[in-house]
């Protein structure tokens, strides 16, 4: 049988589990992946540019979840003339189907990816964790972004180079107030944060661009802020989501008998019906993230 509708079906499964639906944020534009027959490979990519095409046309490519949606505003047609729509349109002709998930930026900002040390345990060693707005799940899911509060006084300095370390940067942006100051309280948001950080009363604005004015404002209200560069912020959950997409998939996969007490939970494989064939098709996925998605700025 084929591999494609079992991968297809569980992978969409396994994705409702790691980041529900009804986190999305009303501007994101969320779609359904169809995989290509009998393919195993699942790619992941913050963009599809035309370097990271040129993967997902590789014969074992089933499926393409885009952090970013290829298509944003509604199309009335889709044309060669338009670069990104010519990708689309050759994936659609070897019938690989591309997938977003830029909820999981605003809808769901995860904490390992976004805030600026290595774990959620670091941090919390180091200072406190909250949510800024936006729906969420459960204690540690959801949020348009992170108020960090840390328990000591830290200079800018030790902040931006905390930042570089685990974003794996040589460089940073950093506007600093008139005043300098400590910092105690880091606001945090992954992409495009200016709109949702505007209103946070924190020393420190940590984000992936804002706008020129954006910045102005913060700076004059006595901010420091740090930009990394849109993508920047968000390609570090690519490893965690694929680390998380294998587990499910792989649990899926299991016989009956092998389940877990906790198996099934919120998406979980208790329950499942699956025949044979269906879980060798999930035993054989592979998950992949893109080695040619990168930055589209570099420093010259």
């Amino acid at each position: 049988m084929s591999t494609a509708p079992t991968l297809a079906r569980y992978t969409l499964r396994a994705m409702e589990k790691i980041a529900p639906l009804r986190l999305a944020e009303k501007w994101d534009n969320v779609k359904s992946p169809v995989a290509r027959p009998e393919a195993n490979r699942v790619l992941l990519t913050i963009d599809l540019t035309p370097s990271v095409l040129e993967e997902a046309l590789h014969p074992s490519t089933a499926l393409v979840i885009s952090y970013h949606p290829p298509i944003f505003k509604p199309l009335s047609s889709i044309t060669l003339a338009n670069s990104l729509q010519t990708s689309i349109l050759k994936l659609a002709a070897v019938g690989v189907r591309a997938g977003s998930t830029d909820f999981l930026a605003s809808g769901l900002v995860n904490i390992e990816a976004s805030v600026p040390a290595g774990t959620v345990h670091e941090i919390e060693r180091a200072g406190e964790v909250k949510f800024l707005g936006g729906v969420t799940k459960e204690e540690d899911e959801g949020g348009l972004g992170r108020l960090v509060e840390l328990h000591r006084e830290t200079p800018i300095e030790v902040v931006v180079e905390r930042i570089k370390g685990h974003l794996g940067l040589n460089y940073v942006d950093l506007a600093r107030p008139l005043v300098p100051r400590q910092v105690r309280t880091i606001a945090v948001c992954a992409g495009s944060g200016g709109s949702v950080l505007a209103s946070v009363n924190a020393d420190v604005f940590f984000t992936g661009e804002m706008s020129h004015h954006e910045v102005l404002a913060a700076i004059a209200a006595g901010r420091y802020v740090v930009l990394c560069g849109h993508t920047n912020t968000e390609r570090g959950y690519l490893p965690v989501l694929a680390s998380k997409l294998r587990a499910l998939l792989a649990e899926y996969a299991q016989p009956m008998s092998a389940m877990t007490p906790m198996s099934g939970h919120d998406g979980g494989a208790q329950g499942l019906s699956l025949t044979e064939a269906e879980r060798r098709a999930l035993r054989s996925a592979k998950v992949y993230v893109s080695q040619t998605d990168r930055h589209p700025l570099e420093r010259v």
